[in-house]
């Protein structure tokens, strides 16, 4: 099974929706187990449509909630009010990760894709210390400055954790936000740049309307995402992206 983190050091950058688009990608590759790893903020089943359903328990595992016949997804969201807060500290968080990990009824997988929390706090160590064998992190990150400053931190932190850095991506790129920046760090950095996703209205109908991009009649979307996804793909299938 190959496990992709999908990371960004800064909230807002799009990373749940770059998640769950990867997740439908792959999900024509094999069968995809999607992960929220967010208990502050879960949103992975609003925007992939789901939120109005909750997770079921069976014989003391957690059944995740099947979104196509090679897709299913977990999360915190599943199993809570949708409007609650979750006032926890390290401890409760790391024993509800390890539950959405350890205690789901994933089935066989051939990819499980994590949908990190912003920042390099509990959630992350946690997630990162339960799984074994991650495959490698795609970072996300848009054009700003300020987002570029979070962005290495990610970088930093799966450096720190020894996570292979599968690669970048440029989001919400051109326009009042600029472009071009995540490709210039990657190049000075020696990291892989995955590709650009520019500003469309149609990721933020996908997102509000609790559908996939590939719904939408956008070639110029779906061939800027599918080039993001293919270089994931061709990367992950090589040997060298193992966790060492």
């Amino acid at each position: 099974m190959k496990i992709i983190l999908v990371m960004s050091g800064k909230g807002g950058v799009g990373k749940t929706t770059v998640a769950v688009n990867l997740s439908y990608f792959l999900s024509k590759k094999g069968t995809v187990g999607l992960l929220d790893a967010d208990i502050h903020g879960p949103n992975v089943l609003k925007i992939i449509g789901s939120d109005k359903q909750k997770m079921k328990v069976h014989d003391n595992k957690i059944v995740p909630i099947q979104i196509t016949p090679s897709l299913k997804v977990s999360s915190i969201g599943g199993l809570i009010d949708t409007h609650s807060a979750i006032i926890w500290r390290g401890p409760l968080k790391h024993k509800a990760l390890n539950q959405l990990i350890n205690d789901t009824e994933w089935g066989d997988l051939d990819y499980l894709v994590v949908d990190f929390p912003a920042g390099t706090g509990d959630e992350l160590i946690s997630v990162a210390q339960l799984l074994k064998e991650i495959t490698g992190a795609v970072i996300v990150s848009t054009p700003q400055q300020v987002s570029l400053l979070d962005m290495r931190r990610a970088v930093d932190f799966c450096k720190k954790m020894n996570i292979k850095i599968i690669g970048l991506i440029e989001n919400m790129s051109g326009g009042m936000f600029g472009e071009g920046t995540v490709k210039k760090i990657c190049k000075d950095e020696g990291l892989k740049f995955l590709g650009t996703i520019r500003l469309n209205k149609n990721i933020v109908i996908s997102g509000e309307e609790g559908r996939s991009i590939y719904d939408y009649d956008d070639k110029e979307l779906i061939d800027e995402f599918n080039h993001i996804a293919e270089n994931i793909f061709n990367k992950i299938s090589t040997k060298n992206t193992k966790k060492s």
